[in-house]
């Protein structure tokens, strides 16, 4: 599919929180996602968003970002400020899975997911810039992303991929045997193979995106994967990316102290596990700006956004 189609805006909703990053849905079609004060928010009623409920479920002293329902319940959280986290939605207990990998502390923990064995995979988006100063990495091009892996009972997490270009979303294939993952700063979905000849190897799936992946999210396992286009390609910054390390440096610190406005053009994919876009949805001048993340709740396509103070509900192609 070559020619996207219409992101068709439902509403929007307010949660009293700025920064709704992620979005995940469970079997009852109620959204989960975590807001920048810690706060963890479940969101019911989203066929009709005039009214839904909003309600806090649990809350974390840090930053939360990814997050990945487990089928007990309980919601794996990963924390910007330094830690992937276990939070319990009744009780709201949290344990922290993991703080450091090989002597370093976690820094700008981004997605993760979780297999059937109780192993974790989760990424790093940089290792030499925090979340708020996320645009640096992506004018810099660092190549400090990460993918880790945590095994049960395991008590530090294992280096599978370094030098990923700004890692991000995770999905898991249809059959369990590769991990998808979202670089950000390559417009690319990269493929890693975790079962098989190929096993512990890394391709590309799909290169040249239309814009910057985010989180990725897939519902039922026959279904697509969805990824959220954070912003569309700036040809620009295709162009820095090719300069040299100084000169690209500098750009970042320019860049950070530059004003920044998302761009009012956003956009959605859905991809099968051979990499072909199942439905790729735009919409110009939108309102609601940078979209993070998207997953599907109530016969909805459910936004969420780093920028906004709420996420935006779409028809469902």
């Amino acid at each position: 599919m070559d020619r996207p189609t219409a992101l068709v805006p439902v509403g929007h909703l307010s949660l009293g929180g700025h920064g709704p990053e992620d979005v995940v849905s469970d079997r009852r079609g109620r959204v989960l996602t975590g807001v920048a004060d810690g706060r963890i928010l479940r969101v019911d009623g989203l066929d009709d968003p005039r009214a839904a409920r909003v309600e806090e479920v649990a809350r974390i002293d840090g930053r939360p970002l990814g997050l990945e329902l487990l089928p007990d319940g309980d919601l794996l959280v990963c924390d910007a400020e330094g830690a992937l986290l276990r939070v319990g939605l009744e009780g709201g207990r949290t344990d922290v899975l993991a703080d450091s990998v090989a002597g370093e502390r976690l820094r700008f923990c981004s997605n993760v997911v979780a297999l059937p064995d109780g192993t974790v995979y989760f990424t790093v988006s940089s290792r030499a810039h925090p979340l708020h100063a996320w645009m640096g990495d992506l004018v810099e091009h660092t190549g400090t992303g990460r993918l880790l892996r945590l095994a049960p009972g395991d008590a530090e997490p294992e280096i599978l991929l370094d030098g990923l270009q700004f890692a991000n979303g995770l999905a898991v294939s249809a059959d369990a045997g590769f991990l998808i993952v979202a670089e950000t700063g390559a417009r690319r979905l990269t493929r890693y193979h975790l079962t098989g000849p190929a096993a512990g190897r890394a391709e590309p799936l799909v290169e040249n995106l239309p814009g910057y992946p985010d989180n990725l999210w897939r519902g039922a396992p026959d279904g697509p994967v969805w990824v959220a286009l954070a912003g569309p390609r700036v040809p620009p910054l295709d162009l820095l990316h090719r300069a040299g390390p100084a000169v690209r440096h500098h750009a970042a610190r320019l860049a950070l102290r530059a004003p920044y406005r998302p761009s009012g053009t956003i956009g959605v994919l859905a991809v099968d596990d051979t990499g072909r876009t199942v439905h790729h949805l735009t919409r110009r001048r939108s309102g609601f700006r940078m979209v993070t993340s998207v997953c599907a709740a109530g016969g909805r396509l459910v936004l969420g956004s780093l920028w906004e103070p709420g996420i935006a509900v779409c028809a469902a192609p």
